[in-house]
């Protein structure tokens, strides 16, 4: 039996992943303890999950106007870089009392790659976005430079090894498969084992609502840009109104008024459970979004708002299963024209249908924890 602790940031899209992962070292034997955000990772991953409490940083409203190199230096020197202060502390109370075999960090819980390396320990990078794998700053070095600036300070204020706490000299858990991220170049000792899909507790939901034999679309701009969503959830109601489809849009922020009556909205709703009865989705291009569509075989539209998301836009555009909007400039006829393409269309479909397979295929969960097991083993 071997000991695996899992450290993550308190963001829904980072942990999901790794709860499949961290249900299947469990039903091998293993035990696994966790660092992060005690109420979050209990209420994704086990009510009865042990847990080290590790502090996070005061909410940060980040502009809904920020874009491109601007919400990168936001993201990190207003949020990731003062997690991974406040985090520290908790990392390593929970590395010292549960000594773990393993450290699993993710890739945005940088104290957790800075402490096990600083100790000597084998640990493994969670990248629950592809982006990373393919060196996003490879062409903007000054970018690079300053974010290399930002991890060396730091190092001289928690401590913690040398290593690039992104990236684990000893493997890379990749959320991904080549159908998806393409045929570029991946430096990294990166595991792509696909996506680890795992069944969440079923949330409320009108499902006489659905009609079986009618077109239906969701759309969803995920769990962290409700600043930003107004104006585009108001178009894709125009759109959709056109179009004789069912659609459910998922609104947090409650900024939608009336609809019409092909239209649902929900503050929340049971994303995987009704995958299985889309026919499309539009979304923001998260990578949980985009894979658990694909995992289903549906196609998308994806309109980018910032991060990572431009980038798997364009993955999903280059493997064929999708059609790509400009966030900011998206009219109700373009997503009229978009959705009416990946549902007519049965060439996206089909490559929907391609992924599926190659995800599916590639292990998830049972091939993350193989790779895990074998590192403790040394």
């Amino acid at each position: 039996m071997s000991r695996y602790l899992f450290v993550v940031p308190p963001l829904f899209g980072h942990i999901n992943p790794l709860v499949g992962v961290a249900a299947e070292l469990i039903a091998r034997g293993h035990e696994v303890a966790w660092a992060g955000h005690p109420e979050l990772v209990r209420r994704l991953a086990a009510a009865d999950a042990q847990v080290f409490a590790c502090d996070v940083p005061s909410e940060v409203d980040r502009p809904a106007e920020l874009k491109g190199p601007a919400a990168l230096q936001f993201l990190w020197e207003s949020f990731l870089i003062p997690l991974a202060e406040v985090m520290a502390d908790g990392v390593r109370t929970a590395i010292s009392s549960f000594e773990p075999d393993v450290v699993v960090a993710d890739q945005q819980a940088v104290a957790g790659g800075l402490m096990a390396d600083g100790l000597g320990l084998p640990w493994v990078t969670s990248a629950t976005t592809s982006a990373e794998l393919i060196d996003p700053l490879a062409s903007m070095p000054k970018v690079a430079a300053w974010l290399d600036g930002l991890l060396n300070d730091l190092r001289g204020r928690i401590g913690g090894g040398a290593a690039d706490p992104r990236f684990s000299p000893y493997g890379i858990l990749a959320f991904t498969t080549r159908e998806l991220l393409g045929e570029v170049e991946v430096e990294r000792d990166a595991w792509l084992v696909g996506p680890s899909i795992t069944q969440r507790p079923a949330a409320d939901f009108p499902w006489e609502w659905l009609e079986p034999g009618t077109l239906t679309v969701l759309v969803s701009l995920g769990t962290a840009n409700d600043d930003a969503g107004a104006r585009f959830l108001t178009a894709a109601v125009d759109a959709l109104a056109q179009l004789p489809v069912r659609a459910i849009i998922v609104d947090p922020a409650a900024v939608l008024a009336e609809t019409p009556s092909n239209i649902l909205v929900r503050r929340h709703v049971p994303q995987l459970q009704l995958l299985p009865h889309l026919d499309a989705v539009i979304c923001h291009a998260g990578h949980n979004t985009v894979c658990e569509s694909l995992w289903h075989g549906v196609p998308l539209v994806v309109a980018p708002i910032r991060d990572d998301q431009p980038i798997v836009a364009t993955q999903v555009v280059n493997a064929g299963a999708g059609v790509r909007l400009r966030f900011t400039r998206s009219t109700p006829a373009h997503l009229a024209k978009a959705v009416e393409a990946v549902l007519t269309n049965p060439t996206y479909r089909e490559s929907a249908a391609r992924i599926a397979h190659s995800f599916q295929t590639a292990g998830g969960a049972q091939a993350a924890a193989g790779h895990l097991e074998k590192l403790a083993l040394g």
